[in-house]
C-alpha cells in the first residue's frame, strides 16, 4: 500500500507518532498552515526555511526543525528537498520543547526516522515499531538546539526588510538604504529593530548570513563562494565572522557536518 504524502492524513492516526516521506522541487513553498500535532521536519537532503510569526529557521541537510502543535508556519525549499516528517500527538510526551527550534539530529535519530517510515502507519505499539517510536521521543528530548533561528519583527516595515534579507542575505544595503525604501528614518528603524528582535540591524543581518552559510556549507559549497555570495570582501573576513559566532572555522564545521552514508532513501528499505 502506498504511503500518503498528505499531511492531513496523519493528524488523526491512533498512534502517538506518525511518519511521512515526501520530496519537493527547488523553490516550492508550503503556505502558512498549522497542525494539531507537533511536527519534526527533517531534511535528509536539501535546505528548508521555516517561517513562523515570531521567527525564521534555516534547516540544512541532516538537521531538523521542531514545530509545536498548533503553531502557524510556512516552509520554503531552497533547493530540491527530501523531507522526512514525524507528526507527534500533543500528549505523546510532556518533555518535548514548547517552542520552535532547529535540532542537530543524531545518527541514531536519523536511522530511527527511516525505520519509522518503513513501519505501517498503524504500527504495533507492543512490538518493534512501538519501541522505535518510544526511542524517537527519548532522542527528541535530548537533542541540542542549533543557532539557526532568527526572531522576526511584527512591524510591517521591518518584516518586509527581514523577509528581503532572508531571501538575499548577501545584500549590502545599509540601514539608511532600507529606511529610505520604508519611508522612515534610520534611527526609527534601528530603535524598532532592537525593541522587536532584541538585536541591532547589523547583528540580525550577521545572524541571517551565518544561518545561510551553515546551510550552504553543509551542502558542500566552497568557503570562498559562500563568502562572496554573502557579501564578504574575502574568505578570511567571512571565516573571522564564522569563528566568532560558532567558535569553529568553516573548514572544521564542514568536516563535522558531512552527510552520513547511513542516511538513505526510505524507498530502499
Amino acid at each position: 500500500m502506498t504511503r500518503s504524502t498528505i499531511a492531513e492524513d496523519y493528524q488523526m492516526v491512533p498512534r502517538p507518532v506518525a511518519a511521512m516521506a515526501k520530496g519537493f522541487a527547488a523553490g516550492h513553498r508550503i503556505p502558512p498552515h498549522s497542525h494539531p500535532r507537533g511536527q519534526l521536519l527533517h531534511a535528509v537532503s536539501g535546505t528548508m526555511r521555516v517561517v513562523t510569526p515570531a521567527g525564521a529557521f534555516m534547516v540544512p541537510p541532516l538537521r531538523a526543525v521542531w514545530i509545536p502543535p498548533g503553531l502557524e508556519h510556512e516552509v520554503h525549499m531552497a533547493g530540491p528537498v527530501e523531507m522526512r516528517t514525524l507528526y507527534i500527538a500533543a500528549d505523546a510526551d510532556p518533555g518535548l520543547p514548547q517552542d520552535c527550534r532547529v535540532l542537530d539530529v543524531s545518527l541514531l535519530l536519523r536511522e530511527l526516522i527511516l525505520a519509522a517510515i518503513a513501519e505501517p502507519v498503524e504500527y504495533d505499539t507492543q512490538g518493534r515499531a512501538g519501541l522505535v517510536m518510544q526511542l524517537i521521543l527519548a532522542e527528541l528530548r535530548r537533542l541540542p538546539a542549533q543557532p539557526l533561528g532568527l526572531p522576526m519583527p511584527q512591524d510591517i516595515r521591518l518584516r518586509r526588510l527581514c523577509d528581503s534579507l532572508l531571501n538575499q542575505p548577501g545584500s549590502t544595503l545599509t540601514l539608511e538604504d532600507w529606511a529610505s525604501q520604508a519611508g522612515a528614518s534610520a534611527r526609527t528603524l534601528a530603535r524598532l529593530f532592537q525593541r522587536e528582535t532584541g538585536m541591532s540591524f547589523r547583528r540580525w543581518r550577521e545572524r541571517a548570513r551565518l544561518a545561510d552559510a551553515m546551510a550552504r556549507l553543509a551542502q558542500g559549497e566552497p568557503v570562498a563562494r559562500v563568502a562572496r555570495l554573502l557579501g564578504y570582501d574575502s574568505a578570511s573576513a567571512f571565516s573571522v565572522m564564522f569563528r566568532r559566532q560558532l567558535g569553529v572555522a568553516p573548514q572544521r564545521y564542514i568536516r563535522g557536518h558531512q552527510p552520513s552514508m547511513l542516511v538513505t532513501d526510505a524507498s530502499n528499505r
